[in-house]
C-alpha cells in the first residue's frame, strides 16, 4: 500500500490541476461573452456614427448645390462651404463651379479633361487610376470607376458605350434640365 500512496497524491494533484483549468477556462469563457456584447455595442455605435456622418456629408452637398441655384453673384458663390471628401456629387448645370465637388471627384475630373483636351479617347477607370498615382489594385480602380460614374450621372463626364469615361458636360436629367439644352 506504501507504493499506492505516491500514486494517489500524484492523481490528486493532477485533479487539482485539472479542476483548475476547468474554473479558468469557464471564467475566459464567461470573458468572451462580456466582450461579445461589448463588442457588439461598440460596433452599433460606430455603424450610426458613419450613417450620421454620410447624413451631414449629403445633407452639407445638397445645401450647397441649393445655394448656388437660389445665389446667381459670384461673390456668394465664392463663399460656399469647402466641399467635404466623400460628398455627394449635385447635378452639373451652367455656371456651376468644379470647386462644389470633393477633391478626389476634382482630380477625376481634371484627368479626364486634360486627356480630353490632348486630343486623345476616352479614359477606362484605370487608366484615371494610374494618372493621379493612385494603386491600380482592383479595389483602388473600383473606387474610382465608381466615383467617375458618379460624375456621369450627375452630368460632369460623359460614360461611353465602352464604359469608358470623356470630357463633357451635360445637364443632369430632372424636371428642369431638357429646357437649357
Amino acid at each position: 500500500m506504501t507504493e499506492g500512496c505516491p500514486v494517489a497524491s500524484v492523481l490528486g494533484m493532477l485533479e487539482e490541476r485539472e479542476t483548475a483549468a476547468r474554473v479558468r477556462v469557464e471564467g475566459l469563457r464567461e470573458e468572451v461573452a462580456r466582450l461579445a456584447v461589448v463588442l457588439d455595442a461598440a460596433e452599433i455605435e460606430r455603424d450610426r456614427r458613419v450613417i450620421a456622418r454620410e447624413e451631414l456629408v449629403e445633407a452639407l452637398a445638397a445645401s450647397v448645390a441649393e445655394a448656388t441655384a437660389v445665389t446667381g453673384t459670384e461673390a456668394e458663390r465664392e463663399t460656399a462651404p469647402a466641399p467635404v471628401p466623400g460628398s455627394t456629387v449635385p447635378p452639373w448645370r451652367e455656371g456651376l463651379r468644379v470647386t462644389v465637388l470633393a477633391p478626389d471627384y476634382q482630380r477625376i475630373l481634371g484627368v479626364v479633361e486634360e486627356r480630353s483636351s490632348a486630343g486623345k479617347g476616352p479614359l477606362k477607370a484605370k487608366e484615371i487610376a494610374v494618372e493621379p498615382g493612385l494603386d491600380t489594385t482592383p479595389a483602388k480602380v473600383e473606387g474610382v470607376r465608381s466615383k467617375a460614374r458618379r460624375l456621369a450621372e450627375h452630368g460632369w463626364l460623359r460614360l461611353e458605350a465602352s464604359g469608358a469615361f470623356s470630357a463633357g458636360r451635360l445637364p443632369a436629367a430632372g424636371p428642369d434640365a431638357g429646357s437649357s439644352g
